[in-house]
């Protein structure tokens, strides 16, 4: 027990002396007053004259002990005094050793005390143990490749602060950073060391105080996404605490899973978030790739940020009701990065002329027959109402290999055996999947391909994105692709690590933006005659995706679009009517949008992603008016004008098909027989409550609605003001 206690008394004094600098400070005091202690009592005991010796040098008695601890002469001065005058005998021993002790002291501890806290200060700073911001900061808590992203897009703002909470080295983490960042940007970044799921981190760096929250995590985690999630449940923890009395006004979490974030659309788990008055929105690496690529179109050079470069359109200059040429995405690999872009773009892509053709996206894998499957069960409500495409080119004949792709799918028959649906009830959707198994480095793929970039601008609208896993060989595709596709500038996009400059920079080069500067390219035609035209060199159309440094890039104009849509829903005086545009214009601005705010933390998660979909789609019915009303696809200058009637059924028809493919792919599916509201007319007040269970009665081609459709038309003839609204940025 003797043994146990003094290891415990040594372990608490070393805990005092490394803990902090105040407790550092008190050891410092205490010795202090106990050799002061120690000094008076020696004195009195062994120097009967210390009296008078003070009275005669005119010193304080009680000053003498302090004056022999602080005063390194102070000795010297004692021993030789004044007018002969000086110490001898017990008074002498009793001031060295006091003088020694002042020595010791205030020369050796208190000098390692200081020298100690600057050491200590500078060391906690460097590792991130110091906390500084305690409001209107912006927490990153976790670090990932594309934590630099969010940083930069903070940045934007220049009084903002970044604190970002990590537990790797802070050092090592400043380093990384300052390869993105200037010196003079890093002093507006704050590294603390902590877990992000440790509730008493929070207190520290004052999260109820911060503006906003990102929760990152490590992607090469397995546990991530799970990880992330206690996070959230952690925050509102915390939040829920009766002394914390703020609360940040967003947290965004990034999910790595596709299959959980597409969980997240639909599950009210995070509903807490909304209950403490924030808004909660999941974010995924890939699908935020695919808003910049199909929503956006906008990417940049982390290395040079402005100014932004811009994607091409994959509908060309707009389609028209009247247009008989498709949208086609081909996707060669079926990563994450391609199952993710080809949900986004069914969920945005819808064009007027889908009684004519459909948009059609194309998976190219050497796994295709396997892929396919997984791809349909993750969305097998969609495939239960719309066939498929699929065919084998690993086994292609050389005699089928010369039958033109266009032959090919006039050939081709749909493949339909995970419909549950058949006649007007089935293949109504105006999104179709194709599914080609084969080595894209092969000659039969390759045929395939050079056979779609010739009808490229002709009979349909050709975009090919490269997203195989490996890098190398998305780059060794994209600089080697047929000629056909160079020579009728179809579109390649290929994914690229982390840098984008190489691909930047070829496309650059050889790109001619003026006319004069373009290249001369002849041709001899079947009649003879010389067919002249100036031509971009061969790499002008190729473009990077999926930089890890760039990834976040955050839409707000969608999210605002969003929260009017919801708003106008959400206030119908009537049925299938919105407020009047002139009621609208009547009122404050900062009231509807206080409202619309208020309306959108009351929403459900599903109903938020709906009207997300629809604000994101707003774009892609821009480039549709546009197109008709005769203007180049990047002319904003109408998109406020109220629209005709015409145009009004028009974009109904678009929304319409829109939502279609939004509820399937989102996870509701079509009502079945026994279950149609349409079916059973008697009996719809109680067939409509299945809603709630994911089984909707409107999913059926637009023709087949009843007065539901006057409310697509209604939303359509709302757009322009909802531009107006937000400023009219596309």
């Amino acid at each position: 027990m003797r043994i146990r206690n003094r290891r415990w008394f040594v372990l608490g004094f070393d805990r005092t002396l490394a803990h902090s600098l105040l407790r550092q400070s008190i050891i410092v005091i205490v010795a202090l007053l106990l050799a002061l202690g120690a000094a008076y009592l020696m004195l009195c005991v062994f120097n009967q004259d210390w009296e008078k010796f003070c009275s005669d040098e005119k010193l304080n008695k009680y000053l003498l002990p302090i004056y022999l601890l602080i005063d390194s002469n102070a000795l010297n001065n004692l021993y030789m005094g004044s007018d002969q005058t000086y110490v001898e005998g017990w008074a002498l021993v009793v001031c060295s050793i006091i003088f020694l002790f002042g020595a010791f002291i205030f020369n050796g501890v208190i000098i390692g005390v200081i020298t100690n806290f600057i050491d200590r200060r500078v060391r906690s700073h460097q590792e991130g143990h110091i906390h500084y911001l305690n409001s209107g900061h912006y927490i990153i808590m976790g670090y990932d490749d594309m934590v630099p992203s969010i940083i930069s897009h903070v940045l934007a703002d220049k009084k903002a602060y970044v604190l970002l909470l990590t537990s790797m080295n802070a050092m090592e983490l400043r380093e990384k950073l300052l390869k993105s960042f200037s010196v003079k940007q890093m002093e507006r970044v704050i590294i603390n060391y902590g877990h992000r799921t440790s509730i008493e981190t929070y207190k520290d760096i004052h999260l109820e105080s911060a503006e906003k929250v990102y929760i990152v995590g490590n992607h090469e985690n397995p546990a991530h996404d799970a990880i992330n999630v206690e996070c959230v449940d952690a925050i509102c923890q915390y939040l829920s605490r009766p002394n914390v009395k703020d609360t940040p006004t967003r947290i965004t979490c990034v999910f790595k899973d596709l299959d959980t974030y597409a969980a997240f659309k639909t599950s009210e788990i995070f509903k807490r978030v909304g209950e403490l008055g924030m808004e909660f929105v999941p974010y995924n690496f890939f699908t935020g790739w695919a808003k910049q690529v199909f929503v956006k179109r906008k990417y940049r050079d982390f290395d040079f940020p402005e100014p932004e470069f811009d994607y091409p359109a994959v509908y060309g200059k707009g389609i028209t009701p009247e247009d008989e040429r498709y949208v086609h995405l081909v996707f060669v690999g079926t990563t994450n990065f391609a199952v993710a872009f080809a949900m986004e773009a069914a969920h945005v892509l819808h064009f007027p002329n889908a009684d004519k053709v459909k948009t059609r996206i194309t998976f190219i894998d050497k796994n295709a027959d396997k892929e396919k499957d997984e791809f349909i069960i993750r969305n097998r409500h969609f495939f239960e109402v719309q066939s498929y495409y699929y065919r084998d080119l690993s086994e292609m004949t050389e005699k089928d290999a010369w039958v033109t792709p266009y032959e090919k799918q006039k050939q081709g028959k749909p493949i339909g055996d995970y419909l549950r649906f058949s006649g007007k009830d089935a293949n109504f959707l105006d999104v179709e999947f194709e599914f080609i198994k084969g080595d894209v480095f092969s000659k039969n793929v390759q045929d395939e391909v050079s056979g779609w970039a010739k009808e490229h601008g002709e009979k349909q609208y050709l975009s090919i994105f490269l997203a195989l896993a490996d890098q190398r060989q998305n780059f060794v595709l994209g600089m080697n692709m047929p000629d056909e596709v160079y020579d009728h500038e179809v579109p390649v996009f290929i994914r690229q690590d982390r840098s984008d400059n190489f691909v930047t920079d070829l496309r650059r080069a050889d790109r001619r933006e003026k006319e004069t500067d373009r290249l001369p390219y002849t041709k001899v035609k079947e009649n003879g005659e010389l067919d002249e035209k100036k031509r971009h060199a061969r790499y002008a159309n190729i473009y990077p995706f999926g930089m890890n440094e760039t990834a976040y890039s955050a839409d707000e104009h969608s999210l605002k679009r969003a929260k009017l849509i919801n708003y106008l829903y959400s206030t119908m005086p009537s049925e299938h009517q919105f407020q009047g545009i002139l009621a609208l214009d009547a009122m404050p601005a900062e009231k509807i949008w206080e409202e619309a705010d208020e309306k959108w933390k009351e929403l459900s998660v599903a109903l938020k992603w709906s009207n997300l979909y629809s604000a994101y789609a707003i774009r892609t019915k821009l480039a549709t008016l546009r197109a008709m009303r005769g203007l180049d696809i990047d002319d904003t200058s109408h998109d406020c004008d109220m629209l005709t009637d015409d145009e009004v059924k028009v974009l109904a028809l678009v929304e319409h098909n829109r939502w279609n493919v939004e509820k399937l792919l989102m996870g509701y599916r079509k009502a079945r027989k026994e279950e149609d509201k349409y079916e059973h007319e008697d009996i719809q007040d109680q067939l409509k409550r299945n809603k709630k269970l994911f089984i909707h009665h409107d999913i059926r081609p637009f023709e087949a609605l009843d007065g539901i459709k006057k409310l697509d038309e209604e939303f359509s003839r709302y757009i322009p003001w909802i531009m107006r609204m937000t400023e009219k940025n596309v």
